[in-house]
């Protein structure tokens, strides 16, 4: 019995540890394929350009089957865009650019990222190109030497990422030397891109079964039959640093911190406004060095700067000022219309709007600092110039006064004697010692009185 028992526990035993293994095998087992997705909106620059980086990172960590790019962005740095699509063109992942949703674009460096990809994607209502570059005036480069290097070198780069994919290189090529601008259904029969899908299903339906070379030159088929997608977001650290990378913002912040600083520079004392301007201009320089900046709005803004602080210096505020404020508008019109910057998404209204209002501000503050600086002196020694005192004991030429209800040690300034009870005023104080001359008008008309 005890034998029987005995193997009957071990059978079960046994079929427990089977069913068991045959669980942790089905638990291991993926359900499918794993499509990591990321948004790439907004300014191509170095947060851009790191965000990519991390996509990466997340990929080979997750051990992605595909990497799927939402892409919106009007362009931005040469150098960041270099950067991003050489990533791209050498990821061990397959990557698939998606301009979404409706309305989005792929302009200038957008559209060197999308060409960079594997499989290249457009949504309806979306468009790609502009990739032309331009002078920093916003216009055509004037013909020369330098116009055909320029554009030469961004027309060679396009060719070459297209040649690569595997698609149209004259029509690509067009975005750079004509300024071309497809919409999604005119870039698939350019052959500019590959698919134009509305929404995510239909995008990795159109891409499963297709078959890509990575850059180590291994073929991968993507089987994407069933898959799981994964949102991958831009980290706390370069949203901060995308943000502060805005047109409008970095502006703003540059600005107020030279406000600042000035403020600091005609009131010292608490370094407060030294220091936050100090750091606002540190975050408003950093933003500007991660966008196409025209030189030209850069030399308008510190004239503009410049102008307003030598109205002060010269005699307040005045006329200079205003021209001040009119070169800080204007080079603020065009501070971005530089190769890759002149289709930056930015509100005109609101950035003129914040700008006269942040110079209405300083110059009001400025010119109510510049009155104070006329001002008698209410406190310290300074302060007690002028002030009225009664004679305590007799002057001659020493003794004490009286002044604002304190005793003073006190000296007549002429050296004559001054009798107790008389009034006298200050005209100098040294330490804990008053210099006072007598007010003959006042004694007199007291003496009168008394009469």
């Amino acid at each position: 019995m005890k034998r029987t028992l005995f193997l009957m526990l071990l059978l079960l035993s046994f079929v427990f540890s089977l069913f068991s293994a045959g669980l942790a095998d089905a638990a291991g087992d993926p359900a499918g394929a794993l499509v990591l997705r990321a948004s790439l909106e907004g300014v191509i620059g170095i947060a851009m350009e790191d965000h990519l980086a991390e996509i990466f990172q997340e990929a080979e960590k997750a051990g992605a089957d595909v990497i799927v790019l939402d892409i919106d962005t009007p362009g931005g740095l040469a150098s960041s865009m270099r950067a991003m699509y050489q990533s791209i063109l050498e990821s061990p992942v397959p990557v698939v650019a998606w301009v979404w949703p409706s309305g989005a674009r792929a302009a200038s460096a957008g559209a060197f990222i999308v060409l960079s990809s594997h499989v290249a994607a457009m949504a309806p209502g979306t468009n790609i190109g502009a990739a032309h570059p331009v002078t920093a005036g916003g216009g055509d480069i004037p013909d020369g030497e330098m116009a055909k290097k320029v554009t030469n070198d961004f027309a060679a780069q396009i060719r070459s990422l297209a040649e690569q994919r595997g698609r149209n290189t004259k029509a690509c090529e067009m975005m750079v030397t004509e300024s071309v601008s497809y919409t999604a259904h005119e870039a698939l029969d350019a052959g500019v891109i590959d698919i134009v899908a509305s929404d995510l299903e239909t995008l990795v339906e159109a891409v499963s079964g297709r078959t890509m070379r990575l850059a180590s030159g291994d073929e991968i088929r993507l089987a994407l039959d069933s898959y799981e997608v994964r949102r991958y977001e831009m980290s706390p650290r370069l949203k901060v640093l995308h943000f502060i990378s805005r047109p409008d913002i970095a502006y703003l912040l540059l600005i107020a911190g030279i406000y600042a600083i000035i403020f600091e520079v005609l009131s010292p004392g608490g370094f407060v406004m030294g220091v936050s301007g100090a750091v606002l201009v540190l975050l408003g320089s950093y933003g500007l060095r991660m966008l196409p900046v025209n030189i030209a709005g850069v030399i308008l803004l510190v004239a503009g700067i410049a102008v307003m602080i030598l109205d002060l210096v010269v005699g307040g505020v005045g006329i200079l000022s205003l021209f001040g404020a009119a070169s800080l508008v204007f080079g603020s019109l065009i501070i971005y219309r530089a190769p890759g910057g002149e289709l930056l998404n930015m509100s005109y209204s609101f950035l003129i709007g914040a700008v006269l209002v942040l110079t209405a501000f300083f110059l009001l503050a400025a010119f109510a600092v510049w009155k104070s600086f006329g001002r008698k002196a209410v406190s310290g020694s300074e302060g007690m110039n002028g002030l009225k005192a009664v004679v305590v004991s007799d002057l001659s030429p020493e003794g004490s006064v009286n002044c604002h209800g304190e005793i003073w040690r006190a000296v007549s300034r002429t050296g004559e004697t001054i009798s107790r009870g008389q009034k006298v005023r200050v005209v100098k104080s040294e330490g804990l010692t008053l210099y006072v001359v007598p007010v003959k008008e006042e004694n007199r008309t007291g003496e009168g009185e008394k009469s």
